[in-house]
């Protein structure tokens, strides 16, 4: 199974076990939950507290090489939530 790294807290675990964002060839950064979105990808654990921490502390910006803007920071923080609410499901 191919590893990958989430961005926050930088656990390494299986690709399926992590949600992929994605910097579009557009410029817009997009939660990539099916993984093969085109474009430069990051990984994050399903939690919302990784999501948080990448995007506080710019290492969702870094990993993705651009600047994110507020209405991204605010869908990705949106599925984020979605991803919470369905873990409580």
């Amino acid at each position: 199974m191919p590893q990958r790294t989430c961005v926050a807290c930088g656990d390494v675990t299986t690709k399926r076990d992590l949600v992929r964002v994605v910097r579009t060839p557009a410029g817009a950064v997009i939660a990539d939950p099916t993984g093969k979105q085109p474009g430069r990808g990051a990984y994050l654990h399903p939690r919302q507290e990784c999501w948080e921490l990448a995007i506080a502390k710019g290492r969702l910006e870094r990993s993705l090489h651009t600047r994110i803007s507020a209405d991204d920071v605010k869908a990705l923080r949106s599925f984020a939530a979605d991803l919470r609410a369905a873990e409580v499901l």
